[in-house]
């Protein structure tokens, strides 16, 4: 089964931003009009902008005065590790991500069937439970906005409901055709639906579902059929639109409907002609002075791709790219949590070349602001704890890496 999913990666998910969940506990929603309104009113903004500059620079005043007049380096400058976890070695670990508004605890899938969520304090940082159950590699999982629970799909054609203290399987959602599961989200405005991908085998069947967890029921037209496997997906913060990116090298667009769950494809965007679209990360925001809406995307181009949303169905627009290493492996890439109130907007991800890269997405030169290295192998996902101290890594050895961010 390994091998299966290592050939599916060889032809070839959003992360919950907890800023746009406001305080804990609080969601912050945003009507459709409302959407709209703020995205013209971005476009009004960005119209006066000169050519390539993605931050007004007349205004950015702001931030600067907020960071304390920092270089952008410094603020993502990393003291080294801070702890490497290595129970899941010799089996790549595909996705791994921090609880939402936790800065100490971690979890992580690996492609030998299991999942694992540590704790980094108090020290030392130590693996608090193992997730077993699934009978073959765990491809994607998500944390739902409590922490309470975790899902996580597997090429063993379940998808699985974890209790997070005590690591129980609450329930187990088999696929009728058994169909290889390769990703999943949840619905960020209602955690009781989780969207996934499905790929039957021995067909060309692909398609997207969108499932009840509470009773494990496919909700009736939360469907939609493709001819690409889905290998990332991203909801937009209200969760009104939802992209799907293929290993065909296709990105789409979905409605979602918040009173039934319907989806309704809306848009689409080819990225490159049979190029793995790896990773998709949705952003409200970019940095306080660039409030466009904004999506960072990992394709099998080596490069990284940074798009604008330019209306409420989700088009796209191309702002900038930046090379890494990405040919075959299924990279990702994250927006940094706090970078509103810092100068400059920056992002970061894995790469092919064991190393990970944070790029200040508004410069036009030189845009690479700090380098890691110390993994053994191609660098897979990448995620930040709340507060930004702390960043995980994970590779395709099964080695996690924890940086910590230098004390000034």
């Amino acid at each position: 089964m390994a091998a299966v999913w290592q050939q599916v990666l060889a032809v070839d998910d959003f992360e919950e931003d907890p800023r746009a969940q406001g305080a804990r506990g609080h969601r912050r929603s945003v009507s459709r009009g409302s959407y709209q309104l703020q995205a013209q009113m971005n476009r009004a903004v960005y119209d006066e902008r000169p050519p390539g500059s993605l931050v007004p620079t007349s205004v950015a005043e702001a931030s600067r005065a907020m960071a304390g007049d920092t270089t952008l380096s410094e603020n993502y400058a990393f003291a080294g590790m801070h702890h490497i976890f290595d129970q899941h070695v010799d089996s790549a670990v595909p996705r791994l991500q921090f609880a939402n508004d936790d800065k100490h605890l971690l979890a992580c899938c690996s492609l030998d069937g299991t999942l694992s969520i540590m704790t980094l304090s108090p020290p030392p940082p130590s693996v608090k439970v193992t997730l077993k159950g699934h009978g073959g590699p765990v491809t994607d999982f998500a944390w739902s906005l409590s922490n309470d629970i975790i899902v996580s799909t597997s090429l063993d054609g379940t998808l699985r409901i974890w209790n997070t203290e005590d690591g129980r399987c609450i329930r187990e959602v088999r696929d009728p055709e058994s169909s290889e599961l390769l990703c999943c989200t949840f619905q960020p405005m209602n955690n009781n639906l989780t969207v996934v991908s499905h790929r039957c085998v021995g067909n060309s069947k692909h398609h997207l579902q969108v499932v009840n967890i509470s009773t494990g029921k496919k909700v009736k037209g939360g469907s939609s059929k493709l001819t690409g496997r889905v290998l990332s997906l991203s909801f937009d913060a209200p969760g009104r639109i939802l992209w799907a990116g293929d290993d065909r090298g296709s990105i789409f667009s979905f409605l979602f409907d918040m009173a039934t769950g319907k989806l309704t494809k809306a848009k689409r965007l080819v990225v490159s002609e049979g190029s793995s679209i790896c990773s998709i990360s949705a952003r409200s925001w970019i940095s306080r002075e660039a409030r466009d809406p904004s999506l960072l995307v990992n394709a099998c181009v080596n490069k990284l791709l940074l798009y604008r949303v330019v209306d409420n169905e989700g088009t796209l627009q191309l702002k900038r790219s930046f090379p890494i290493q990405h040919g075959s492996q299924h990279v990702h890439s994250i927006f940094c949590p706090l970078m509103s109130f810092r100068q400059g907007a920056c992002v970061v991800t894995g790469s092919e070349d064991a190393c990970v890269y944070f790029f200040d997405v508004e410069r036009n030169t030189k845009a690479i602001v700090n380098k890691l290295q110390g993994h053994g192998g191609p660098v897979l996902d990448v995620s930040f704890n709340c507060d930004e101290s702390l960043l995980a890594s994970a590779d395709s050895t099964g080695m996690v890496i924890i940086w910590r961010r230098e004390q000034k």
